[in-house]
């Protein structure tokens, strides 16, 4: 189901134009990157234009997107389809405060989203990306039982190898000594970090450390299926029916971080569908929008939002971003869902998912690498180590491909539009360059 183009793979070999834009060399020593020592760190590179699964350079290259800008592009760059949608609502409300007003964009949304989500995932509340989403999904947790009375009930369980964002919250709950916060360690807010229970004895730890530790416990947090930032490390369904369960027995709640998996990432529209659980709380982000503009939603089942319900004004969710549930966002997330229903997504990721466990299983015979792995749209070459990052990334981008390698592992994460070709070519440059 893969779509195949007659086009030529353009692999870098375009005419270079050797000076940068003038907007690039004026411009550049105002900003700030994320993720990067700007004192030692190459200089990035200046994009003019995207379209499907390229990225058009300013100096006349065109790469093949291996990543879909940080997993957000489920679609393809500039889908006419969203690109419509996005201009018509710009023509009639770009924005409209959340407070006190509400409009169609945002109430459709949510009774789509509604619908398509696990059974009783039915209230909806917009924010504007992942980080924000999954802060939400907690300070919903710890006031639900706030609002109970039960304010010993403060503390989280997260996971070794998770990551859950930037903000302060949501940092407490990612891994705190491998992950990209162990910085802050000792000024966060402290939860309780176990192994997930993907073994027996893994399992035995997690649920002995819910026997000891249940009455402080406010929520159970996890990315289903796939820890994404943190190693893209998979575990298997099996595991969330154990989180699940064990989040019965200790009357906990559990809250999936799908802001990497949701919308077909790992084959199913939602991760949770592959265990056939539901969470009580699901933080979404990143492909909501189609990777158009920035949006997040954090839904939670019937239960919690009853919890929110009183006569004290107190009660109430105090939580109210200043651009949650723009118009513009909406309308594109609208569209993104269109999709979905008009175009065959999930066949195009199982199509992938079968290119990429075939285009990646000649990296299993290269010199230092630990592991290829591959779930959905996700492929994945570990390594024994990466040494210098920034050349790695540079010989990428000398095959014509866009790959950010992080840690220890070289991966993709494709549009799940992406050609048969522009996908084979993918793959033969992870290959090759780690052949090097």
């Amino acid at each position: 189901m893969l779509r195949k183009t007659k086009e030529a793979i353009n692999r870098g070999h375009s005419q270079v134009n050797s000076a940068p834009p003038d907007w690039f060399a004026r411009g550049l020593g105002h900003i700030w990157l994320p993720y990067t020592q700007m004192k030692t760190a190459a200089q990035p590179l200046p994009v003019v234009r995207a379209q499907g699964s390229r990225i058009y350079l300013a100096d006349g290259r065109v790469l093949i997107d291996g990543v879909a800008s940080w997993w957000t592009a489920c679609h393809g760059y500039n889908h006419p389809h969203i690109s419509t949608a996005v201009s018509h609502q710009l023509e009639l409300m770009p924005h409209v405060m959340f407070g006190g007003l509400v409009h169609e964009p945002a109430l459709l949304l949510a009774r789509r989203l509604a619908a398509l989500l696990p059974a009783g995932l039915d209230r909806v509340f917009f924010c504007d990306s992942g980080s924000v989403a999954v802060e939400v999904a907690m300070k919903m947790a710890l006031q639900f039982w706030l609002n109970k009375g039960e304010s010993q009930r403060s503390r989280f369980v997260a996971f070794r190898g998770a990551y859950h964002g930037d903000t302060f919250g949501a940092m407490s709950v990612c891994d705190p000594e491998e992950g990209m916060h162990s910085r802050f360690t000792g000024v966060l807010p402290r939860q309780y970090i176990a192994d997930l229970p993907v073994t027996a004895q893994a399992a035995r730890a997690f649920d002995e450390l819910l026997e000891r530790h249940a009455a402080s416990l406010a929520a159970i947090i996890v990315e289903p299926l796939v820890q994404g930032a943190g190693g893209m490390l998979f575990h298997g369904p099996e595991v969330l029916r154990h989180l699940r369960a064990a989040a019965e027995r200790h009357e906990l709640l559990l809250i999936f971080d799908e802001v990497f998996t949701g919308f077909g990432r790992t084959g199913t529209l939602f991760a949770c569908e592959a265990a056939r659980v539901a969470p009580d709380i699901i933080a979404l982000s990143k492909a909501l929008t189609g990777g158009t503009l920035g949006l997040g939603a954090t839904v939670a089942a019937k239960n919690v939002f009853e919890a929110f319900l009183s006569g004290e004004p107190a009660h109430a969710l105090m939580h109210g971003p200043t651009f949650m549930a723009n118009p513009l966002a909406c309308a594109a997330a609208n569209a993104s869902l269109d999709l979905f229903e008009r175009e065959p997504r999930l066949k195009q990721v199982a199509a992938i998912e079968a290119a990429l466990v075939s285009g990646l299983e000649s990296a299993r015979k290269l010199p230092h690498v630990r592991e290829v792995r591959v779930r959905g749209a996700i492929g994945v070459v570990e390594l024994d180590r990466i040494g210098d990052i920034d050349e790695l990334r540079r010989r990428f981008v000398e095959a014509g491909v866009f790959v950010r390698p992080f840690g220890k592992i070289v991966y993709l994460t494709p549009a799940f539009t992406i050609s048969e070709d522009e996908l084979r070519s993918l793959t033969r440059a992870v290959v090759s360059v780690l052949a090097r």
